[in-house]
């Protein structure tokens, strides 16, 4: 147990070759702590959901197969990515996989929206978002926002050899 640190509640991964999604994982996780009322609130995500999911470590071998030889993609990356980093960590592992925002791409392919949050960029481009803030709705609509990317990337900002994003 990792005490008085914020842990994973749940993951979602969806693999994409750049054309479709070609895997998908999902799961809650037991953090093996107490959730805070915040998140709770915010996700529906109560320590009763998690008292018989798998912990980070159970599904971590999952998660490394599913995200091999692929560039880690989400919006606002770094904090996801983050999370990740540590609970590999806190199983004495380390996780390496190169990065793509959707939040500083979307800014250089769609320029000129109010907002970049995920709910609002979401609704500006009518891409369905569903279970927002939850791991599989929020990463469901990644994906979405991530190929209307690939579609208007005229000044090739994505790399082309992306060989398959994954969206945690």
């Amino acid at each position: 147990m990792v005490k008085g640190a914020t842990r994973l509640t749940e993951i979602a991964i969806f693999r994409h070759d750049g054309a479709q999604v070609v895997d998908a994982f999902h799961s809650l996780l037991n953090p093996d702590c107490a959730i805070p009322p915040f998140i709770s609130h915010l996700t529906g995500i109560t320590n009763a959901l998690v008292a018989d999911a798998p912990a980070f470590g159970e599904i971590a071998y999952e998660v490394q197969a599913i995200t091999q030889n692929a560039v880690f993609v989400a919006h606002n990356v770094h904090f996801d990515f983050g999370f990740l980093r540590k609970e590999f960590g806190w199983l004495g592992l380390e996780y390496h996989r190169p990065l793509l925002c959707t939040v500083q791409l979307s800014r250089k392919i769609l320029p000129g929206f109010p907002s970049y949050s995920l709910g609002k960029l979401c609704h500006s481009l009518d891409i369905p978002l569903t279970g927002r803030h939850r791991a599989k709705g929020d990463a469901a609509a990644t994906v979405k926002l991530f190929e209307k990317l690939l579609q208007n990337d005229h000044r090739g900002l994505i790399p082309r050899r992306v060989p398959s994003p994954d969206l945690v």
